[in-house]
């Protein structure tokens, strides 16, 4: 194997985790425009039985979320083979979400996004998806009994994320 071909490769495979990485961002910040940038504009995605073209998908994951006070993806275990302009990923996900209604138990689940990736006029994205949920646990929530919770400061599900200033700048208090 040459050197230009791996380094094609390496580029291409971190070309991949980084669409990846926009999807789970976009969903968790409800930035449908960042979360669309990691599909093909025909791409179909089986998430978990619901099956709909790109646009149908989306409207109904920021639906779900919307009923959600907060949410998390985490992604792991991103494995990737490549075949020229195409590429099949397997990414191992968690996800944790919390209830409007904060009585209800928190949701964390754990799964894999299966992909196949396209390169088209340049750009890999999402041409195909399956979610496969391998497990789901409910846990009481804090309001509905001893435990406790601790729910982060200054944590905005838009553009006013502090992930989106640019540049980053902190401050000392005084």
């Amino acid at each position: 194997m040459t050197t230009e071909v791996t380094l094609e490769a390496l580029v291409a495979r971190t070309e991949i985790l980084d669409c990846v990485h926009r999807y789970t961002r976009g969903m968790d910040r409800l930035d449908r425009e960042l979360a669309r940038s990691a599909y093909h504009h025909d791409a179909i995605d089986d998430h978990g039985g619901f099956v709909a073209e790109v646009e149908d998908f989306l409207d109904w994951a920021f639906d779900y979320h919307a009923k959600q006070i907060r949410h998390q993806h985490y992604v792991s275990n991103h494995s990737v083979e490549l075949d020229g302009g195409t590429a099949h990923a397997e990414t191992y996900y968690t996800f944790v979400g919390t209830d409007r209604d904060e009585t209800l138990p928190v949701e964390i689940v754990g799964g894999r996004y299966l992909d196949r990736f396209e390169r088209r006029e340049g750009r890999w994205a999402i041409a195909a998806r399956v979610c496969v949920e391998e497990w789901r646990v409910l846990v009481p929530s804090a309001l509905s009994s001893r435990l406790v919770a601790v729910v982060g400061r200054g944590v905005t599900r838009d553009p006013d994320d502090v992930s989106y200033r640019r540049p980053l700048t902190v401050e000392l208090e005084s």
